[in-house]
């Protein structure tokens, strides 16, 4: 016996992507369009790019260089980790980290350039001490209009603007707050925080202003400022409830299948035994499961949501939308696919789980989330295939 791989068999030269399990695919063109097409909205503004949690789970360096090159000067990162790992993607672009910086990452935040995203006075303190110590660096100020997440108050950024004793390095290159409730147009919030930010931006005048992202910029221009800073929409996700997405899809998430078997009706399927066959059926079983972001509560059966009446998750396969049956468990997932013709299916084949032909967003209110979630919370088991329109 050896241990030496045979480079001889059938699959040594096989693509890992059409080998995989899992796989996903995300489209760079349509990540660059949505970009350029959140930027003609942003009107006067410039729009800039939001890759926190490594691109909304798409991948960081790849996304991060295709809206880089799309035009996004500006990136916002949730921290200074992300940061360090955008910084050779985006050479020249301001990249803002948006916790801010604590003890420690001093050496990140110098040596790649961050801007981080003072939104606190215990982290305006320490920022203005290292300052001090070591000269002049760029931050933002985050001032809180409402939400109650981060930010200083209101009154306090306020009197900060006018304070005459403030320390000579305070002096931001942007300031910022963020929408509450701009997915939902109505809402009298908006107008609440816009007046507050407005007053924010003309106590810092002359320096950049930024209140939204991808739902406050379909609000209009009031809402633009200088910079905006859409995030889901560039991923091909919806902003705003209850409206047509515009943007185009740019994840698909695919499930192979791995048996395709048949069950009598009267019989019951996966755990618990909650989903009853009505008729003889045939059942795909899939190698995803809630370990790869494919939540349980997208079961077709046996959970709180199902029984309240609200429908489940479907697959999509050779033009037939195929429903989750039973439970969703941890590596695979049953779908009912006696509607689709036994020539058009097999074992080895892979069923759609979202993407152009299940959006994002749909996956996502059949397990009782959204579409953020969907996306940030994929599992590592994925294969990734980026592509790039031909031109």
């Amino acid at each position: 016996m050896t241990d030496e791989f045979d480079d001889t068999l059938p699959d040594a030269d096989m693509d890992a992507f059409e080998a995989a399990s899992l796989r996903l695919s995300v489209d760079l063109g349509a990540l660059a369009d949505n970009w350029r097409g959140m930027n003609t909205r942003s009107g006067k503004a410039r729009a800039s790019a939001v890759v926190k949690a490594d691109a909304y789970g798409l991948g960081i360096e790849d996304c991060g260089s295709t809206l880089y090159h799309a035009g996004a000067r500006d990136f916002f990162v949730a921290t200074a980790a992300e940061g360090v790992t955008l910084r050779p993607h985006a050479p020249e672009a301001r990249i803002f980290v948006l916790s801010g910086i604590w003890p420690g990452q001093e050496r990140q935040i110098f040596n790649n350039d961050l801007v981080p995203v003072i939104a606190s006075e215990e982290q305006l303190s320490f920022w203005m001490g290292t300052l001090a110590d070591r000269g002049e660096h760029p931050f933002a100020l985050h001032v809180d209009t409402g939400f109650n997440r981060l930010g200083l108050p209101l009154d306090d950024a306020l009197y900060l603007a006018d304070d005459p004793t403030r320390p000579a390095s305070f002096d931001p290159v942007l300031v910022l707050s963020h929408l509450a409730c701009a997915d939902t147009p109505s809402s009298p919030m908006n107008r609440v925080q816009l007046e507050s930010f407005r007053r924010v931006s003309e106590a810092f005048e002359g320096i950049e202003s930024s209140l939204s992202a991808s739902a406050g910029i379909f609000l209009g221009p009031d809402y633009h400022f200088d910079l905006t800073r859409p995030g889901i929409t560039l991923y091909g996700g919806e902003a705003v409830n209850e409206m047509a997405n515009p943007m185009r899809p740019v994840a698909k998430a695919e499930a192979r299948i791995i048996q395709i078997r048949e069950a009598g009706e009267g019989q019951t399927v996966s755990y618990g035994g909650t989903f009853l066959l009505k008729r003889a059926s045939r059942l795909a079983i899939a190698a995803v499961g809630y370990a790869d972001g494919y939540h349980r509560s997208l079961s077709g059966s046996g959970i709180p949501l199902r029984e309240m009446g609200y429908g489940g998750a479907y697959g999509f396969i050779n033009g037939y939308e195929v429903p989750v049956a039973g439970r969703v468990t941890m590596d695979l997932t049953i779908f009912d696919v006696t509607d689709v013709p036994a020539n058009a299916i097999r074992a080895g084949d892979y069923i759609e789980l979202f993407g152009p032909n299940v959006p994002v967003d749909e996956a996502a209110r059949a397990a009782g989330t959204i579409g953020y979630e969907m996306l940030t919370g994929l599992g590592l088991r994925y294969e990734r295939q980026y592509l790039i329109d031909d031109e």
